[in-house]
This record gives structure tokens, sequence and C-alpha cells, in this order.
């Protein structure tokens, strides 16, 4: 399989995680939806990354590559980490606290956010 295949399927996986996380929204699950925004982002840095040859088995690796590759060299906004950063917290609490903090607010940001990140590496790659 070529390297542009994988990051059409990757894509697709990160659209398919968000679009769950709408749903799962909409039936008032808040732990699961920031749990998959968190892997829609997830996906979207795979394929960003996938596209420059490089893969990493780990989330650290692949957070930490990606803003060394894509938010330090200035191909996309500081911001990304820090809307990174919240996803995978908010994702830690949503999938193992069980007093989990996570509301309505915080979900409904958390698609706001991986819109946002999922748009910027689509336009990316398109650009590339």
């Amino acid at each position: 399989m070529e390297k542009r295949d994988d990051v059409r399927l990757m894509l697709a996986k990160a659209h398919d995680k968000l679009e769950t996380a709408r749903i799962v929204f909409e039936n008032g699950k808040y732990d699961d939806t920031v749990s998959r925004c968190y892997y829609a982002v997830y996906h979207a840095m795979n394929a960003a990354l996938i596209s420059k040859g490089l893969s990493f088995s780990s989330h650290a690796q692949t957070i930490g590559v990606f803003n060394r590759e894509f938010v330090k060299t200035g191909v996309f906004s500081k911001y990304f980490t820090e809307m990174i950063q919240g996803l995978f917290e908010d994702r830690q609490s949503g999938d193992y606290d069980f007093d989990s903090w996570i509301d309505d607010q915080t979900a409904r940001e958390s698609i706001e956010n991986a819109e946002m990140i999922i748009a910027g590496v689509e336009r990316f790659i398109d650009e590339e």
C-alpha cells in the first residue's frame, strides 16, 4: 500500500471517530465524546506524520513528534499543542476516572477542537 493510501485511510478513520463523538454527544455520553475526539485527532496526527514518512506506536511519541515536526516549525499554531494536550487529558479522565468531571461544555469544546485540528491536517496534506 502506498503512503498516500495510508494517509487517506488514517484521515477516514479520524472522520469516523469524530462522527462517533457527535453521536455519543447527542446521547449525553460526554466521557465517550472526549475519548472519541482524542482518537479522531490521534489518527489525524498519524496521517500528517505518515505523509512525512514517519510512524510511531505510542501516543506520547506520536504527540511529541507531531509537535516537533508541525507545531515548532510553524506549520500549525502553538494552540494545537494545547488542544491536543487537553484532549489527551480529558480522554484519560473520561476513560479511567470513576468520578469523571467531563460535562457537556467540555465535550462540545472537544468536538470543536477535533474539527479544527482535523481540518488543519487535511489542509496541510492537500497542499503537499
